[in-house]
């Protein structure tokens, strides 16, 4: 009678773990729903919709984008925080959700206690531009004429906390000089008041301003990064100028709640990288301004704890706040 129990025992053990592995192992069952945190037809929309369609071919599983704009990604942020952890809903997050933004202000999401990353998508050099009306042809030009009439010129930013922002300020704080700060909701309205010249400076991501550069509305005068794009070669880093510390890197990734069991974070990350590996994404991701960075979960969690102590360092010398 014992040995029997023992037997009938063990069938269910052996039974729950063949189930709950083979619950793992039929992951992903149903769509996938990959959240943006900008508005459709921005960058990163485009960025989500290539990696998400080759994604969905090796899935064999539909990943729909949802386009959840505002508070400079904390709304779209905050969703995918309180989203079920089994993997069917992902953010595509960026360097101001997950590192400006925590750095500048108190938020309702930790973005590293409530994410697990799933894995790097790629980077976009920040790259300082100008309205072409402007006279200048380099970074060193720009800070002659703000040095020459301070206070006269003026930025557009993508909004209080972004990318923009920091750079800018970063440029400031390096040439101890002054510009006006303009944010918009948004970088694209940012991009659109640079090109009519209602303000004259921006330190967009090359990802955001190709086209306006491509079709000379824009003019790039400097690199704010460690080296080169190997997009735009011809532009000159903000250190090959003589202006040091300005290095933003305008980065993009893929996360899942908190507590998304590791198989299924394994599953996507896999995913991810080989989809990023395809000749044809790595080509239409290089030709909208971003370059292809790939990375395991581990060193991306690695990157984002440097990514905290890096802008937490940027707002405290730079004294920047929330307005």
């Amino acid at each position: 009678m014992q040995s029997t129990k023992r037997l009938f025992l063990g069938s269910l053990v052996i039974a729950a773990a063949l189930g709950s592995t083979g619950a793992l192992g039929a992951y992903p069952e149903k769509r996938i729903t990959l959240v943006v945190p900008t508005a459709a037809g921005g960058a990163n929309d485009a960025m989500a919709r290539v990696v998400g369609q080759a994604m969905s071919s090796i899935l064999k599983q539909t990943i729909v984008v949802d386009n959840k704009a505002g508070a400079n990604g904390a709304i779209a942020s905050e969703f995918v925080m309180r989203a079920p952890p089994d993997g069917y809903t992902l953010l595509l997050g960026y360097v101001a959700t997950h590192a400006m933004n925590p750095a500048l202000q108190t938020l309702r999401y930790d973005p590293v206690k409530d994410f697990v990353p799933v894995g790097m998508v790629g980077s976009s050099a920040t790259v300082m531009v100008v309205n072409p009306g402007l006279k200048a042809t380099d970074a060193k030009a720009v800070v002659a004429l703000l040095k020459a009439a301070p206070g006269k010129l003026s930025y557009a930013s993508a909004g209080n906390g972004t990318a923009p922002h920091f750079a800018a300020e970063m440029f400031k704080l390096s040439t101890a000089t002054n510009m006006l700060h303009v944010p918009y909701k948004g970088s694209a309205p940012a991009i659109n008041d640079t090109v009519a010249g209602q303000t004259q400076v921006m330190f967009p991501s090359l990802f955001t301003a190709l086209p306006q550069l491509k079709n000379g509305k824009l003019k790039a005068v400097g690199i704010a990064g460690s080296k080169r794009s190997a997009l735009m070669p011809e532009v000159p880093t903000l250190k090959e100028q003589g202006i040091n510390d300005v290095d933003v890197s305008q980065w993009y990734a893929i996360f899942a709640p908190a507590n998304t069991p590791a198989p299924v974070v394994e599953t996507l990350n896999k995913a991810l990288n080989q989809a990023l590996a395809e000749k044809s994404v790595v080509q239409r991701l290089e030709g909208q301004g971003a370059e292809v960075t790939t990375m395991t979960t581990s060193q991306m969690r690695t990157f984002m704890q440097q990514e905290q102590v890096k802008w937490k360092s940027v707002v405290h010398a730079a004294k920047l706040k929330a307005d």
